[in-house]
């Protein structure tokens, strides 16, 4: 049963009964025997084909097989790995996902002492936005998801474990007109932001939403660096996590336009705690420590 779960996970995943031959490694009449025990066992039909096979539809029952086949096969994993390291240090491989603020200026050194605590733990790491990281651990394709924005309320846990300060900021040289109410200055500026599904680019919208702000231009840039890059060169302002910008801060080359109040935000962590692996109890552990 194992073997043709993961055959099944292979041709949702490749959309194709061929290439999901070639990444399992059997032959194309091995996947359609395989595809075809797990719906005489589950009574029901999984994969819809065409004639030629050259397209493959899901049907319904098979989209909820293949959520509960991946959370099958990484609690196998995880329960393997627990065995084999029973008597012995912690190890076996943890999947973390984080959004690109906490993965370009928490995770590096967290990890480092991460590593040399527990060196027989492998660690992945996958670095994007919030929503494409959200998705990942969704599809139970990472075990710990570390975010900036916020996500749907669902069947896990979600903790903060970070305050993080947020920051306006804008070019050494900017001249900011204190004569005019702050609000009506900055609407009157060009705002660059992250895209959309980022934690960072949803901060800026709530923070422009609060001050009643409206600016007369936004461009749209996919990186932390290159937003401040972009600051750096005159195209604009932007609001940042005070991490990203205090070298540059300290260096002259960005200044921050003071507000009235302090923007925080909370950096929080996904699990999916029923299933926590040893190394992921020890990774959050971590967390809650910093």
């Amino acid at each position: 049963m194992i073997e043709e779960l993961k055959t099944f996970i292979a041709v949702v995943d490749k959309k194709s009964f061929t290439k999901a031959a070639k990444a399992v490694n059997i032959s194309q009449p091995g996947v359609s025997l395989h595809i075809s025990h797990l719906e005489k066992y589950f009574g029901t039909k999984l994969i819809e084909r065409s004639n030629k096979q050259r397209n493959i539809f899901v049907t319904s029952t098979g989209k909820i097989l293949y959520t509960r086949a991946k959370q099958m096969l990484s609690l196998l994993n995880e329960t393997k790995e627990e065995l084999n390291s029973y008597m012995d240090s912690p190890s076996g491989t943890l999947k973390v996902g984080a959004s690109m603020t906490i993965g370009e200026f928490i995770l590096p050194k967290m990890l480092g002492d991460f590593i040399k605590e527990y060196p027989n733990i492998k660690v992945e790491v996958t670095i994007e936005n919030t929503k494409h990281v959200y998705n990942k651990f969704k599809n139970y394709d990472i075990d710990i998801a570390l975010i900036e924005g916020t996500v749907p309320l669902e069947n896990y846990t979600l903790k903060n474990f970070y305050k993080d300060t947020m920051v306006v900021v804008c070019p050494n040289s900017f001249k900011y007109n204190k004569n005019v109410k702050l609000n009506k200055f900055l609407s009157n500026q060009t705002w660059i932001r992250r895209e959309e599904g980022s934690g960072t680019g949803e901060n800026l919208n709530t923070f422009l939403n609060i001050q009643n702000i409206y600016p007369k231009n936004i461009i749209i840039l996919g990186s932390n660096y290159a937003i401040k890059q972009a600051v750096i060169n005159n195209l604009g302002i932007t609001l940042i996590s005070s991490l990203v910008v205090m070298e540059d801060i300290q260096s002259k080359a960005l200044k921050i336009i003071p507000t009235k109040t302090a923007y925080h935000r909370y950096f929080s962590y996904l699990c999916h705690e029923k299933s926590l692996s040893k190394a992921a109890e020890l990774f959050i552990n971590k967390l809650n420590n910093l």
